[in-house]
């Protein structure tokens, strides 16, 4: 059935958007060219989003060129504010940009394990606040949230975790009453696999997982361009896969003895220490980076046993990445996190060579690009397309 001219006007909108905001500044003639759209049906589009107030002109194509067919469109960055959160057990780290994904403001806030439930929510909630209104993006259109943990995949609520602080729960909450905006929260794996996928590690790859390796461990399953939450919002939490190597087996409530007991930060650093290399967080590294992505930069410098501790780095990598592969077989796997960013290649080619010894599943092995940026990052883009959804269909 064909569509009604008003969902066909919808969709012709939200297509100049995107290309607009991927590829722009654009001309009315270089959109009828990407879109495909008749002349006339561009300038109604173009005249309907001025309009709306979601795209102006900012320029023109060409030194020498002027007129109507020379003129620039672009979205109005303006038109929303945006924030993102990476919300850790010990810190939250808050960035605020405009609708285009330009960074506006950053701020980043420690919060002390003996502070209160209620202090710390409080204390990140105002984080934001201040970040904001300094940055004048007040009032925010729409903040994306990372943080460890299930999301319930049929409310989209922060589950409440054992062992993760339950200031989490209640900053999500403070921010939903407090703010007159869209606030979305996701695990923070799965916004680091969002986020490579997009501008990092992982594009071009439509079906790969993503380990998550920093203070502690996670993984994202991402099959054919979209998320895998599973049942329960549960699925990658490989830190409670029980794997060969490790002391015990895992309980309901504590992954110790799981893959969490070979490759998180602390096991990674005593492994370091072991061969002779220091895993103390050295000056000038990232504020929330892990000694363990320490001890590996030091290791790619030659220090201490070097090699020997990045070969039984890799065979522990490989064992928890060949059981994924063994269940999913995602043909990549990325090496995401500031543990898997400061290897990087090297690291990631011993997994991979060790990976082609122990599985029959050809599966390519990928460093993160991002770092410890991705949850930020992905949670950036979350609020992105909450915003979008509702500015560009209003502008249909």
């Amino acid at each position: 059935m064909p569509a009604s001219p008003s969902t066909a006007r919808a969709i012709n909108d939200r297509l100049a958007l995107r290309l607009l905001q991927q590829d722009g500044p654009l001309t009315a003639t270089q959109l009828k060219t990407l879109t495909g759209l008749s002349r006339p049906t561009v300038a109604d589009l173009v005249e309907r989003l001025q309009g709306a107030g979601l795209i102006r002109v900012v320029g023109e194509s060409g030194a020498a060129r002027r007129g109507p067919n020379a003129r620039l469109y672009g979205i109005v960055a303006d038109r929303a504010h945006l924030a993102a959160l990476d919300v850790r057990t010990d810190s939250v780290a808050v960035v605020v940009a405009d609708l285009l994904g330009v960074t506006l403001a950053e701020a980043t806030l420690p919060i002390g394990s003996d502070t209160g439930t209620h202090a710390a929510a409080e204390q990140a909630a105002a984080l934001l606040e201040r970040t904001a209104r300094e940055a004048g993006a007040a009032p925010l259109h729409s903040v994306g949230i990372g943080a460890p943990g299930l999301i319930d995949p049929v409310t989209g609520e922060l589950r409440d975790t054992t062992g993760l602080p339950a200031w989490h729960r209640r900053l999500v909450r403070v921010l939903q009453q407090r703010l007159p905006a869209t606030v979305l929260v996701e695990n923070e794996t799965n916004l680091a696999a969002v986020a490579e996928h997009r501008a990092g590690a992982a594009r071009g790859r439509d079906t790969f997982v993503l380990l998550w390796l920093g203070h502690g461990i996670g993984a994202a399953v991402m099959l054919d361009g979209k998320l895998r939450r599973g049942a329960s919002g549960g699925a990658g939490e490989i830190g409670f896969l029980p794997v060969p190597g490790a002391t015990g087996v895992p309980s309901a409530a504590n992954c110790d003895g799981g893959f969490h007991s070979l490759v998180g930060s602390a096991p990674v650093c005593e492994l370091a220490r072991r061969h002779g290399i220091d895993a103390r967080t050295r000056p000038g590294s990232g504020q929330q980076e892990p000694a363990a992505a320490s001890a590996v930069r030091a290791a790619l410098a030659g220090e201490g046993e070097s090699e020997a501790f990045l070969g039984a780095l890799a065979d522990r990598l490989a064992v928890g990445a060949a059981a994924v592969a063994s269940v999913i077989d995602p043909g990549c796997v990325v090496l995401a996190g500031e543990v898997g960013h400061a290897g990087g290649d090297a690291l990631a080619s011993r997994v991979e060579e060790r990976l082609a010894a122990m599985s029959p599943l050809r599966t390519e092995v990928r460093a993160g690009v991002l770092g410890g940026s991705a949850v930020l990052r992905g949670a950036l883009l979350a609020a992105r397309e909450a915003a979008q959804d509702e500015l560009f269909t209003a502008g249909g």
